[in-house]
């Protein structure tokens, strides 16, 4: 117990620090005092994600998925928590070095705010503020901790009681202040009444989804996958708020003329719809990292057209709010193909996750080198002198699509009965399209599945095929042909460094 309240106290000084903290950079938030990332806690997550290997990155989506942010924000607790507990129980007889110890902490939490996009010095003012609060806190507790040590037992139950109610009363204090900073910081509200203010603007051919296109079998994953379920990959550890009223796209680098277009500029251009599949490079094989939407938007041909790019460019540098990056081949942007400057989703405004106001979404290629949310920054360049935010992190420059195919139904592990069974899933080819999809059962033949329509080649394609299912334990296997006759390779490879390979099989127990 001797260690124990000491320990218990470095973690509610923890607390109170990183709530004062998020109390001051909300303050900060709101009165439009910082443009980069004033919460330490964020700032931290974020220099983390920076420096994550390709590996550690793929076994974060892997095992977490598109809660891969809360696992982070998880372990960030976690390992502070773990600190501050240390630091706390050793600061009970050393207190100067549980003291520095904490100072040290605050200096990576305020080095970190300074390592975001668009910092200022005045970002470290609520980690700064943060560490005050947390060693005035520490050294309460230890003062209390020390006094219910030393009294005598007549008093020892009153001592041990006033540390209680004072470290609950902190720790209440840590939340409350926490709480109340991301409420004063607006999270959310600035853009989401601005969305709410926007009409999605008409387009001369909107997209007609056939009804041969969608399958609509039980279990199968819908052609067209609904807001709310499609996925969601990204380096955003929380979500920007960006509203439609100051928000501008500027283009620039190795072009003829320089251009910037503001929202009301860009509703006011001919909008065009299409259907198009994206795809996450992190996506495993059989994964789930993969969804398609009608998309409505301006193409980005015409905004370039307009800056003129240099004959020697071949990349666009797309730069979003916060800062990420990411290097597009220029003539996948310049081609016939639906690049938008998409600003509605499955006929609405896009949602604040996916990008509002405005995000791109170019066929063909992986969401790394090409589908950038929130978007402000089009440079025109060539790969041999910039990088996209994954490029130096071990990614390859160029990301397009290969060749996929999954099963959706029935799942790994089912057990179904004998007897006609639908094996069903979806299979793509961003820009080339899907000409065969086959199934095998066990080690016997390859067998054609039948095929939905296909309204663009730029969208997955749902596939089926019947089973008469023979009792006993089997497993499914699947491949894909794209339209230009490359059979989806059988070769097993990890997503990096662009993009997963092999085919996938499930097994199942027919009863």
């Amino acid at each position: 117990m001797k260690r124990a309240r000491p320990a218990l106290a470095g973690v509610i000084a923890g607390a109170v620090t990183l709530g004062v903290a998020e109390l001051v950079a909300g303050f900060m938030v709101r009165a439009g005092l910082s443009s980069g990332t004033p919460s330490p806690v964020v700032a931290v997550g974020g220099a983390f994600v920076d420096r994550t290997p390709p590996w550690l990155k793929n076994v974060a989506v892997s095992s977490f998925g598109t809660h891969d942010k809360v696992a982070l924000f998880v372990g960030i607790a976690a390992v502070l928590t773990a600190l501050c507990a240390v630091l706390g129980a050793v600061g009970a007889t050393r207190r100067t070095a549980g003291l520095v110890g904490f100072v040290v902490l605050g200096a990576v939490g305020a080095a970190a705010v300074l390592s975001r996009p668009h910092a200022a010095p005045l970002d470290v003012l609520p980690t700064f503020a943060g560490v005050l609060a947390g060693l005035w806190a520490l050294n309460t507790l230890w003062g209390l901790n020390a006094r219910a040590e030393e009294a005598g037992a007549e008093s020892r139950g009153f001592e041990r009681r006033r540390l209680l109610v004072g470290g609950a009363g902190l720790a209440a204090v840590a939340a409350t202040a926490g709480a109340l900073g991301r409420a004063v910081g607006g999270a959310g509200s600035s853009a989401a009444a601005a969305r709410a203010k926007v009409a999605v603007p008409p387009v001369a051919n909107p997209v007609t989804v056939p009804a041969a296109a969608d399958l609509k079998l039980p279990g199968i994953t819908p052609y067209v996958v609904p807001n709310v379920d499609f996925y969601r990959i990204d380096t955003a550890l929380v979500v920007p708020q960006v509203d439609t009223a100051g928000w501008k796209l500027r283009v620039h680098g190795l072009v003829g003329e320089e251009v910037t277009i503001t929202w009301d500029e860009l509703l006011a251009k001919p909008m065009k719809q299409a259907l198009v599949t994206l795809t996450c490079v992190s996506n495993e094989v059989g994964g789930d990292l993969a969804g398609n939407a009608v998309w409505t938007g301006w193409p980005i041909r015409e905004l370039l057209a307009m800056a003129r790019p240099d004959p020697t460019a071949d990349m666009v540098l797309s730069t979003s709010v916060d800062g990420f990056t990411a290097g597009t081949p220029l003539t996948a942007l310049t081609d016939e193909r639906n690049a938008l400057l998409a600003v509605a989703m499955n006929g609405e405004p896009l949602p604040v996750e996916h990008g509002f106001p405005v995000r791109m979404v170019v066929p063909g290629l992986y969401g790394y080198v090409s589908a950038t949310k929130w978007v402000v920054d089009l440079k025109v360049t060539r790969f041999a002198d910039d990088v996209g935010y994954w490029t130096p992190r071990g990614w390859s420059a160029k990301g397009p699509v290969k060749t996929e195919s999954r099963i959706d139904v029935p799942r790994s592990g089912d057990q179904v009965k004998a007897g006609r069974v639908a094996v069903a899933g979806v299979a793509w080819a961003q820009h080339r399209g899907i000409d065969t999809v086959e199934v095998r059962i066990d080690d016997g033949p390859w067998q054609t599945a039948r095929l939905a329509a296909e309204p663009t080649i730029d969208s997955w394609r749902q596939w089926v095929l019947e089973w008469d299912a023979p009792k006993g334990n089997h497993r499914i296997t699947v491949r894909a042909t794209d339209a230009d006759g490359q059979v989806q390779t059988q070769q097993e490879a990890p997503p990096e460094p662009d993009g997963a390979t092999g085919w996938h099989s499930i097994t199942v127990t027919v009863a």
